[in-house]
């Protein structure tokens, strides 16, 4: 498992490390000449030291699989992705941007529905979106922000430039697995840690801690914040834990939690109710509350709906948000963006087509076979069709299916998305990968400082998601000034 750039072949893709074999790239050049020098058995050993740490430290996602809920312990690879700080902070800035015209959206959706009424956004498809919570209209959560925690997916192409795949403002995961692959990688390369200025990331959750403490309708130095989860079964309960461990705060499920007569929240506790000011909320709306939502919902909080409208409890992300990270209305967000900022977008998108109008619908018929198709609502890479990969009788279920329901479905070209080293078995090749940043907005904007790089570890695949054999990196945003 030696590595010897001059044999390593991106092909025609972007690779985020070597540009052409033999030659690494400005911000990866000391990281892969250091790698050159291992040994296979030292770089073995390292990967394995890894894969120890990830045992020991209980780091694992679940697969839900026939039935059955499967812990399986993080796949992880230790060659780092590396960006450069100059980039990123033309990410950063196009992140802070598509984050303020979205809550900018969300908050006039629910309120004054301007963008519909001036015909930017068809109104049909806004009354058309599961997402779309006719129970959230009329509210003002505080500083007009919905989607305080949002996870946006970026890829690039092989043209190196960077679009946004989608935004997901609902309950986006993954900033555990970001943290905890920072830490596993400065136990296996230390040296390269003292050696290069790299950003950090462990700051996250101080960072979460005070976006969400902002948000307490109590004007208190230390209000009473609580993570809401679904339970040990969620396929997050990892970060959800880790994640309240780490600021400090409780963990707790529906049944820990009452609405009083007045319609504040209170917590359960050995000493009695305690008063609750903020949620950070990783349930779904649909089970948020029975008396709103679900009848029968068995993670919520009877009444909780009724508290957040009367301002009593804040809720991170707001009911509702998930109305912008529906995938037709992602194809609306460069209009969006230039409708309450006036300015063009600073990360694109990719290229979609809207299979509710009739042109482009036939369009992507005629094309399946060459085109990604993604339904709107579904996420961790299920119910979408990847038509270079699909067979006859999967394009044949797609077209009925979009036929049946042309608004629940986009379609993009399928990208050639860029590729970085990973480590497979004795060997080191190119794999596909995207990028998760987590961005938090309350009254300012933090980004991190690079994201979750989820790799397909499977060759030729273009699916990252841990749950359909994926795997991850850590990040590196490097400055290369004076290099």
């Amino acid at each position: 498992m030696e590595i010897d750039w001059k044999n390593y072949e991106p092909g025609e893709f972007y690779d985020e490390m070597i540009s052409t074999p033999g030659n690494p790239r400005l911000a990866s050049r000391a990281v892969a000449n250091y790698l050159q020098k291992l040994s296979s058995k030292q770089l073995g050993r390292r990967q394995n030291a890894a894969d120890l740490a990830i045992t020991e430290m209980g780091v694992t996602f679940t697969v839900y699989s026939e039935g059955e809920n499967i812990d399986r312990t993080w796949p992880f690879d230790i060659i780092p992705r590396i960006i450069p700080q100059q980039e990123w902070s033309h990410i950063e800035e196009g992140l802070t941007q598509r984050m303020t015209a979205l809550n900018m959206f969300i908050h006039d959706l629910y309120n004054e529905q301007k963008i519909i009424q001036d015909g930017i956004v068809p109104e049909k498809l806004i009354t058309g979106s599961k997402s779309f919570l006719p129970q959230c209209i009329g509210a003002s959560p505080r500083y007009d922000t919905w989607a305080h925690i949002c996870g946006s997916d970026l890829v690039r192409d092989s043209d190196g430039i960077i679009y946004v795949l989608e935004d997901n403002l609902r309950v986006p995961s993954g900033v555990s697995y970001m943290i905890e692959n920072r830490g596993i990688t400065k136990r296996v390369f230390p040296e390269l840690f003292r050696k290069h200025r790299i950003q950090p990331v462990d700051d996250y959750p101080s960072h979460l801690f005070d976006m969400l403490a902002s948000l307490s309708p109590r004007p208190l130095d230390y209000p009473e914040i609580v993570v809401m989860t679904p339970g040990i079964y969620n396929s997050a309960y990892f970060e959800h834990s880790y994640l309240a461990q780490q600021m400090g705060v409780e963990l707790v499920e529906g049944c820990d939690m009452i609405v009083s007569d007045d319609d504040c929240v209170y917590m359960k506790t050995i000493d009695g109710l305690q008063r609750v000011d903020v949620i950070y909320r990783r349930v779904n709306d649909e089970f948020l509350d029975p008396e709103a939502f679900q009848s029968d919902s068995m993670l919520g909080v009877p009444g909780l709906m009724r508290a957040w409208r009367a301002g009593n409890v804040a809720l991170a992300n707001a009911p509702g948000a998930g109305v912008a990270d529906d995938k037709v209305i992602y194809t609306y967000v460069p209009a969006i963006i230039k409708y309450y900022l006036d300015q063009d977008p600073i990360i694109p998108n990719v290229p979609s087509y809207r299979c509710d109008d009739k042109e482009q619908r036939d369009y992507v018929l005629a094309n399946l076979a060459s085109l990604v198709v993604k339904p709107a609502n579904e996420s961790g890479g299920y119910g979408m069709l990847v038509g270079p990969h699909s067979t006859a009788a999967e394009r044949k279920k797609f077209s009925s299916l979009m036929k049946r329901n042309p608004r629940n479905y986009i379609a993009q070209p399928t990208l050639k998305l860029s590729t970085a080293p990973t480590i497979c078995g004795q060997h080191v090749e190119p794999r596909h990968l995207d990028l998760r940043p987590f961005i938090l907005q309350s009254d300012r904007t933090y980004v991190t400082a690079g994201g979750l790089t989820r790799v397909a570890l499977r060759k030729g695949s273009l699916v990252v998601n841990s749950s359909q054999g994926g795997g991850s990196k850590d990040t590196w945003i490097v400055d290369t000034r004076g290099k």
